[in-house]
């Protein structure tokens, strides 16, 4: 079973990558950030911002940073299908996602 220490840097990393990933995102193509990352744009130019400090403070927080976008079942089966129809599913998905609402800065 894991303890609150294995949980809190089981967090930390997710929040780690995830943020690392998403400025590397957002510094080879913002609008594919945007879209990808289901970010508002003024979210998006605060992690293109970010230094490495910043960055690894926000990750030690003690929660996740990054949240999943499977608000219905019929999308999750589309990004998980891995049958013959894989790349029309995945299409399907990400026109799915598309429609869906960025998020925005509190």
């Amino acid at each position: 079973m894991m303890n609150t220490m294995q949980l809190q840097e089981g967090i930390r990393d997710i929040n780690l990558s995830y943020l690392m990933l998403a400025q590397q995102m957002v510094k080879a193509d913002k609008v594919a950030a945007v879209f990808r990352l289901g970010l508002s744009q003024d979210l998006i130019d605060v992690i293109g911002g970010l230094t490495p400090a910043q960055i690894l403070k926000m990750a030690s927080s003690n929660m996740l940073l990054c949240g999943f976008r499977f608000d219905e079942n019929l999308l999750l089966n589309l990004v998980s299908d891995y049958s013959k129809g894989r790349l029309m599913a995945q299409t399907h998905a990400a026109i799915l996602m598309s429609d869906q609402a960025v998020v925005e800065m509190a």
